[in-house]
């Protein structure tokens, strides 16, 4: 019996899975299919660097599983029912129902506007890549001197708002912090990010919540009005809803609730990775939704799966999150180490190494996810089940 492995989403977390299970378990008795609504591999960590005007190669997702025999299809999931084990999805062809054995849920995150008017209406963001490619548009339009806002001071933020500035120089670009810039860093790598802002020229709004986006401005909580001719969301992510509406256990954000193995703790067969889960990391705390996170989880997940149907022991990996990576345009950065409880070490790496190491870390990622077939074993395991239902 063919045991029917399905991949919901094909980012960091999916890709990778799916690429390293095609190349652990023997198709003669497995069968994968990765759920993906659109035909290109997305590197989400450089969408910023793309609305600022950079080329960012989109490859696609045909040529990322050529090789595998994983099976890909081009659709929108609408619906996941865990105890009849289905999938509904949507394409241009109507869609239907995709059974499955295994399930590992990594759909991601998308822009979250918390409830601000006008975010939906007015705002740009950088989370998918249509979304950056209309940004970029927008940009393009504006004469000198056009006022881009940036709302929203965590990584996504800072980075959006450094590399329009380096990129576009022709524009102002503003960023709105609703706290202390760099809260979250140390004394140090505020410093730093500070100068790299006024070097830039980038200013920064402290200690203001925005609390309407308009057309050509934003209104702020205490009553100040700032223009802006483009305004950037960058305040923040959240989960599909798809997981809480099919029963699976969730988190009030609507994360899938995993164990150590990132296996969901009311439903066996559905793993969850990336963004979608709620993984605690050895810290204790939950890991916080990044590309790091998106890695150490699927490496679980997909060591999980292969040991669980081939019969072997389930290895561990360690869910660390060791620091920030950010990046302040494309010859400056921050490395910000981080101690077990999640603040910032005292020191830090700046400068051209910190954005040299941020690149590398990069082209790592997308080799990691467009080599699938690399050191191919020429024996992968076969399963040890006889039942797809007698997963323990």
């Amino acid at each position: 019996m063919t045991h029917r492995i399905v991949v919901l989403g094909a980012g960091y977390a999916g890709a990778y899975v799916a690429g390293t299970l095609a190349r652990r378990l023997s198709p003669a008795d497995t069968e994968i299919t990765v759920v993906n609504a659109e035909p290109h591999f997305v590197e989400r960590l450089r969408l910023h660097q793309l609305a600022a005007g950079q080329v960012i190669e989109a490859r696609k997702l045909t040529d990322v599983f050529a090789g595998t025999g994983v099976r890909l299809r081009l659709a929108r999931v609408t619906a996941v029912d865990p105890e009849r084990q289905v999938v509904d999805v949507a394409d241009a062809h109507g869609g239907g129902e995709l059974a499955y054995d295994t399930l590992l849920y990594a759909l991601g995150s998308a822009v979250a506007d918390h409830g601000v008017p006008g975010v939906a209406e007015h705002a740009f963001h950088v989370t998918t890549r249509p979304a950056a490619l209309r940004l970029r548009e927008r940009l393009d339009g504006l004469g000198a001197g056009g006022r881009v806002l940036v709302v929203g001071d965590g990584l996504t933020g800072i980075e959006t708002a450094t590399e329009l500035a380096e990129s576009r120089p022709n524009l102002s670009v503003a960023l709105v912090a609703r706290g202390e810039l760099g809260a979250r860093l140390s004394a140090g790598a505020r410093g730093h990010l500070r100068r790299a802002c006024d070097r830039l020229g980038v200013t920064v709004l402290e200690h203001t919540c925005v609390e309407a986006v308009e057309a050509t401005r934003v209104r702020c909580a205490d009553g100040t009005i700032v223009a802006s001719d483009a305004t950037v969301w960058a305040a923040g992510f959240a989960v599909n809803p798809i997981a809480a509406a099919s029963g699976l256990e969730v988190t009030g954000n609507g994360q899938i609730i995993v164990d150590r193995t990132m296996r969901s703790v009311s439903h066996q067969n559905v793993y969850a990775a990336g963004d979608s889960a709620h993984a605690i990391g050895d810290n204790g705390l939950p890991m916080p939704m990044s590309c790091a996170s998106a890695g150490f989880t699927g490496m679980r997940a997909m060591k999980a799966i292969v040991g669980r149907l081939t019969g072997r022991e389930v290895n561990g990996t360690k869910l660390r999150y060791v620091g920030n990576h950010i990046s302040l345009g494309r010859r400056d950065g921050i490395l910000q180490p981080v101690d077990g409880e999640a603040r910032a070490r005292p020191a830090y790496v700046g400068g051209r190494t910190a954005a040299r190491i941020k690149l590398g870390i990069l082209r790592m990622s997308l080799w990691t996810i467009a080599h699938p077939t690399f050191r191919l074993p020429a024996r992968r395991h076969r399963l040890a089940i006889e039942q797809p239902k007698a997963l323990k």
